[in-house]
């Protein structure tokens, strides 16, 4: 190869990496912008429904402590029975179905069939036993609805796991299946 070429290739290869680098620079400058965005979005909603709800946040690594430490703990999977729970749960955790959207009056078309009671029944007599519910992750509100009836319904020690499954995982914490 020639000193010519050798040079051509070498700044070929150069103009290259450099417009990679740019490009690239520049989609991350404008992305971790608006990632932000969402991010915000999120925690400022979560905020929300925790002062709305007058309940307490947990992490995963934190429920897992209480896990290992073998409290008395009511975990509550909110989650479909059959396409989420079934397949995998945090162990131990009891599964009641609660929707999405907020659920302002108790209406057992969103429940499965289940009634206040049935959620009473799970809860226990114990008003001030240690309850911790969660759902898939953070955008899910379906703990919300869980953790908010658990305080509608009298219960004080009540605990929302914002990151859910997704988190649980995330942290490689063992789950349990049910088939």
């Amino acid at each position: 190869m020639t000193a010519g070429k050798r040079l051509f290739s070498i700044a070929a290869a150069l103009f290259l990496v450099g417009a990679i680098f740019c490009t690239s620079a520049q989609a991350f400058g404008e992305n971790k912008f608006e990632k932000e965005v969402g991010v915000e979005r999120s925690a400022v909603t979560l905020a929300r429904e925790v002062v709305e709800g007058h309940y307490k946040t947990i992490t995963a690594a934190e429920l897992h402590d209480l896990i290992a430490l073998k409290k008395d703990i009511l975990i509550i999977d909110t989650m479909p029975y059959e396409a989420s729970y079934k397949k995998a749960h945090i162990p131990g955790a009891k599964q009641f179905l609660f929707p999405i959207p907020e659920m302002s009056t108790w209406d057992s078309t969103k429940t499965a069939g289940r009634t206040i009671e049935d959620y009473k029944t799970l809860l226990g007599p114990d008003k001030n036993r240690q309850i911790i519910v969660y759902c898939g992750f953070v955008k899910c509100t379906r703990s919300h609805n869980g953790a908010l009836w658990a305080r509608k319904l009298g219960y004080t020690n009540v605990y929302r796991q914002p990151g859910g499954i997704f988190a649980w995982k995330g942290e490689g914490f063992a789950t349990e299946k049910n088939e």
